[in-house]
C-alpha cells in the first residue's frame, strides 16, 4: 500500500475550442499538432487538410475527422505490472479521453512519418485512410487489441 497521503481529486484544465468549427476535440488535436509553439501554423495545416478532405470526399470534414478519431481510438491497452519478480502485460480498458488522446497521437505520428509531401497533405491522407478504416493508425489499434487479447489470461492482475 502506498505511503503517500490521498489527495483530493484534481480538476481538469478547461481546453479551448478551435476557432473555425468550435469543436473541443479539434481544439485538443490542434494543441497536439503544435509545431514548436506556433499554433497559427498548426491551424493552417489542419484547415488546409480539411479543405483537401472536403475536396476529395465531398463530405463534411469535421464529421470525417471525428469518425477517423473514433476508428483509431483503442478500447483496451496493455500495461506492464510487476508481480513477484515477473512482469506481465495486463490488459485494461482505456478511458474515453485517454483513448482519444492516443488516437490523436497515432494519427499525427503516422502522418509525420509519410515522406515527400507537405504536412497538410500527409495529415489529410492519414485522416482519410483512418476514416476508411485502413492505414497505419488503424493497424496500430488492431495490433494493440490483438496484444490485449493475447494477454487476457493475466487480466486478474489488474488493480
Amino acid at each position: 500500500m502506498s505511503r503517500k497521503p490521498l489527495r483530493p481529486k484534481q480538476r481538469r484544465k478547461t481546453l479551448a475550442t478551435d476557432a473555425k468549427f468550435s469543436s473541443l476535440l479539434l481544439g485538443k488535436f490542434l494543441n497536439k499538432l503544435n509545431f514548436k509553439g506556433q499554433k497559427s501554423t498548426a491551424e493552417r495545416i489542419i484547415y488546409t487538410s480539411f479543405d483537401i478532405i472536403k475536396e476529395k470526399l465531398k463530405e463534411d470534414p469535421l464529421k470525417v475527422f471525428i469518425q477517423a478519431i473514433d476508428n483509431v481510438r483503442p478500447l483496451v491497452e496493455v500495461k506492464a505490472r510487476r508481480v513477484g519478480g515477473a512482469t506481465y502485460q495486463v490488459p485494461i480498458e482505456t478511458p474515453k479521453d485517454r483513448s482519444e488522446t492516443i488516437a490523436m497521437r497515432w494519427i499525427i505520428q503516422y502522418a509525420r512519418e509519410r515522406k515527400g509531401v507537405p504536412m497538410h497533405q500527409k495529415l489529410a491522407d492519414e485522416l482519410i485512410s483512418a476514416y476508411k478504416k485502413e492505414g497505419a493508425a488503424v493497424k496500430k489499434k488492431e495490433d494493440t487489441h490483438k496484444m490485449a487479447d493475447a494477454n487476457k489470461a493475466f487480466a486478474h492482475y489488474r488493480w
